[in-house]
């Protein structure tokens, strides 16, 4: 460096301007213009002076033109890499001081737009000074960039290679497989140790490079081929007895002499050579062997039950369907194809859905296992129901399901029974009408429909007027025949989309749904009204009969299930009440008065505990004496805020709330105990009638004391009790009614029948139910007079029931002449508010004495 240094040094003492010198003889000099058309760029260095002259194809490799480059070899040492100065600087110094005999070099300069392009300078010199050290110095540039980026890439490349050839030496080193690499003549070329190791074989014999004949020929030799040929194809034992000769299959696993299983494959090269690597997999067959042997014992325990098999190959759809599966269905082995796809097509269209998604869950891990209950084609067009469980028993690495097994069960019978089942607990097995349970369903989606869509409905409550009379007298078997036919008539009454359901006995409920305006239901309750209306063909016998609805209108009189039902109810109590075969809408007015009702109710329960109830009684006179010993118990009920209520009122609301035998029953003590005291203090032969009401004959309290033998409690015998009911139980009454009837005659109850001649009782039924006491209804005794006709039926009445043998009782008497006149037309006993009001026991006591009649007078005017 230091003689570069001072060459410089020299250069700057003896420094001319030879650059016009210079430029001069480069462009009449021949070699310098051959070297230009060589693409190389020319310098031309004065040592001396530092000045360096640039060829413009030397300028051009640097992005340069004309003189915009400093002619210095300071500039021209600036453009040099930093990484190659160093040695630009040695190789020049060692020229310049004599070491080497030329200069040349390879460096880095930086071009004009700041790249970096590679150069391959060279120089001699062309002028010495006296001491022979070079003067000036002209040498060439010749850009080798592209050589220098293609030896670069080599460079990378080759030491990929060898990484590459290491780490694959490495693999074949350690891998699992043994393998061996075959030339075109078939002859060992390569190998690893892993295959020594599996074949048993010194690697010096393999080293040899010996032929696959020869090989073949030494395993043969030393019985390296075991006996077992159990996973072995015949294509496989004749290349091995082949000698290696034949045509190698591609895959065979052979058994070695130590027992041991090797899997081979082969892989043909494009030179002709070959591959072949053996695997190990004697703990792989093993485990086959024995998953095989489960599986059939598995599979043969499993078909046993009758269930099938499926297994399934998820990524591919592809299915493995088990003989019992296939004969499930009715097919044979290949009319299916094995697939999910096919098994899809086969699925109900109404299930596949849910199947799909049920199936898809447990694939993607949302459930443990996968269940489903669905319909499945058959061969013969059937539908035959499955339950199909199954479960992923394999996943990759990421989850992904790999393989799902599963069985399907025969369920066909099951769901038979549980269709029978549904179909007993939805619907009425008389009529095939749907019952209570269903129509409520059907009313909550009907509702659910009407509020999404705007819309209205309406639930009718349908009653059928005296069915209980048709029933009680022609029998059951024509009570249903009837009640049948009614649901028919109803059904035909009503569109498809609306429901008719029968609530139990004579009750049918309907939801007329889709309603767009409440009037659109009058052809509809005209039209159910005339068909229930006409005449019932039941069997040899007609009957006529009628019915009475109740309408309510959802979302207009009520929101929810109950408050339809109970305005339903309301408004079919209204159409009753007012005389029946009509129909009658649910109003507030109806809404009020039962909620009325409801609080009656429950202030009776109150009255109950409180005793608010009082019992009052009203003498029953003989007519030809006078003498009273006989009186009817009447139950009044003073409420502590509305005072007195009328019987009328809150006796429906008692049968009807089943308060009525509670009531009736402490009637019926008060009027024994007072019985028990009358006949000791009045007569001994003292009797109290008694009210009793349909309901506590239809209903029976089955812990009640009979009355009897509450009776004979107090020393009293059934004859200190009169039962009084309505002509109404007799035309309804039923085998257990009919019962309790005939028991009270047995004990010695006499029974009275209350409001004779209102009715439509015959004197069939007074001779069957052994009525002892017939009451003439005040209607008849109101308009009483001298020749009157009420005066005749009074008379006919008397007379037919004395030659029944069954005593008279008159109500209502208000006057003398009533008195008289039924006196003399022989009727035994009178009541009425001529002789007294209904008054306490007390009173009763002391009006007893009071009452005083004549005997009845015969006049010409009768």
């Amino acid at each position: 460096m230091n003689n570069i240094k001072s060459f410089l040094h020299d250069a700057s003492l003896a420094r001319q301007s030879t650059q016009d010198v210079v430029r001069d003889e480069a462009s009449h000099n021949p070699w310098r213009l051959a070297l230009e058309g060589l693409q190389a760029g020319i310098w031309d260095w004065n040592v001396l002076t530092g000045e360096q002259y640039h060829s413009p194809r030397w300028e051009q490799q640097l992005g340069y033109s004309g003189h915009e480059l400093d002619a210095s070899y300071h500039a021209f040492i600036s453009r040099v890499h930093p990484e190659d100065l160093p040695a630009l600087q040695t190789a020049m110094a060692d020229y310049l001081e004599g070491r080497s005999s030329h200069y040349a070099i390879e460096l880095r300069l930086r071009c004009k737009d700041g790249r970096w392009t590679w150069i391959g300078a060279s120089g001699i010199a062309v002028s010495r000074d006296a001491q022979g050290r070079p003067t000036r110095i002209i040498g060439t540039h010749n850009d080798i960039t592209q050589r220098k980026e293609a030896e670069q890439a080599l460079m990378e490349l080759n030491t990929n290679l060898q990484e590459t050839t290491r780490l694959l030496r490495t693999t074949l080193d350690h891998i699992s497989q043994g393998i061996f690499l075959l030339d075109a003549d078939k002859r060992i070329i390569g190998f690893n140790p892993r295959v020594c190791e599996l074949l048993e074989v010194p690697p010096e014999m393999l080293m040899a490079r010996p032929t696959l004949t020869q090989f073949s020929a030494f395993q043969l030799s030393r019985g390296d081929f075991g006996e077992g040929e159990l996973f072995v194809s015949e294509n496989a034992r004749a290349y091995v007895r082949s000698d290696g000769l034949g045509e190698p299959p591609a895959h065979y696993v052979r058994e070695t002499r130590q027992g041991r299983m090797l899997e081979v494959r082969s892989r043909l090269l494009p030179d002709g050579g070959m591959v072949r690597t053996f695997t190990d997999v004697t703990d792989y067959v093993r485990t086959q062997q024995a998953l095989q042997t489960n599986e059939a014992r598995w599979r043969l325990a499993l078909e046993s039950t009758g269930d099938g098999l499926w297994d399934l190959t998820v990524p591919t759809g592809e299915e493995y369907l088990s003989p019992g599966l296939l004969r499930m269905y009715g097919f044979e082995e290949g009319d299916l194809r094995a697939s999910l796809e096919d098994r899809d097509r086969h699925t109900h269209p109404d299930d596949l859905e849910r199947v799909r998604r049920d199936r898809q869950d447990h694939l993607d891990g949302l459930t443990p296992t996968y269940s489903n209950e669905h319909r499945v084609l058959c061969k013969d067009g059937s539908w035959k129901w499955v339950l199909s469980r199954g479960m992923v028993i394999s996943r990759d690495a990421n989850g992904k399901a790999l393989r799902m097994i599963g069985t399907h069960t025969d369920i066909s019978k099951r769901k038979a029974a549980e269709a029978t089942i549904w179909q007993q607990a939805h619907f009425d097995a008389l009529t095939g009408l749907p019952n209570r349970r269903l129509m409520r369903e059907r009313l909550a989606q009907e509702m659910k429909k009407c509020r999404r869509d705007g819309l209205k409905l309406a639930l009718l409550f349908i009653d059928l007027d005296r069915f209980k009379e048709v029933n009680d007298t022609l029998g059951h078997d024509r009570g249903d025949l009837l009640l049948t036919e009614a649901a028919q008539r109803i059904s035909h009454c009503l569109r498809e989309v609306d429901t008719v359901a029968r609530m139990g006995g004579d009750e049918f409920m309907v939801i007329v749904t889709e309603l767009p305006q409440v009037a659109d239901l009058e052809a509809v309750l005209h039209k159910l009204l005339g068909s229930l209306g006409g005449v019932f063909q039941l069997g040899l016998d007609q009957v006529f009969i009628s019915a009475s609805i109740g309408v309510t209108v959802y979302p207009d009189d009520a929101l929810e299930i109950e408050g339809l039902l109970k305005n339903a109810d309301q408004a079919l109590y209204v159409a009753k009440a007012a005389g029946r075969n009509r129909f009658s809408y649910f109003t507030p007015a109806l809404q009020e008065a039962a909620q009325w009702r409801a609080q009656l109710t429950r202030d009776m329960r109150l009255a109950l505990v409180e005793q608010q109830f009082r019992v009052v009684y009203q003498p029953i006179v003989t007519l030809a004496t006078g003498v009273i010993h006989k009186a009817e118990a009447l139950l009044r009920w003073q409420h502590p805020t509305r005072g007195l209520i009328n019987p009328g009122e809150f006796i429906p609301v008692a049968e009807s709330s089943g308060l009525i035998g509670a009531l009736g029953e402490w009637v019926f003590q008060q009027a024994a105990d007072q019985v028990q005291a009358w006949r000791a203090s009045l007569h001994p032969d003292f009797q109290i009638s008694i009210n009793k009401s349909p309901v506590q004959f239809e209903n029976p309290d089955p812990l009640a004391t009979p009355w009897i033998e509450q009776l004979r409690a107090r020393g009293l015998g059934g004859d200190s009790i009169v039962v009084e009911i309505t002509e109404g139980l007799l035309l309804s009454t039923s085998a257990g009614v009919t019962e309790q009837l005939l028991a009270m005659g047995d004990d010695g109850i006499q029974v009275s029948l209350d409001d004779f001649g209102t009715g439509y009782s015959s004197l069939a039924y007074l001779q069957k139910f052994h009525i002892d006491v017939i009451k003439i209804d005040q209607s008849f005794v109101r308009q009483l007079a001298p020749q009157s006709t009420n005066l005749a039926l009074c008379q006919g009445i008397i007379a037919m029931a004395h030659a029944l043998g069954i005593q008279v009782v008159a109500e209502g008497i208000e006057t003398e002449q009533q008195r008289a006149l039924l006196a003399a037309a022989g009727c035994d006993f009178g009541q009425g508010y001529f002789f007294s009001r209904p008054v306490s026991a007390a009173e009763f006591e002391q009006i007893c004495g009071q009452i005083h009649v004549h005997p009845p007078t015969v006049n010409a005017a009768l």
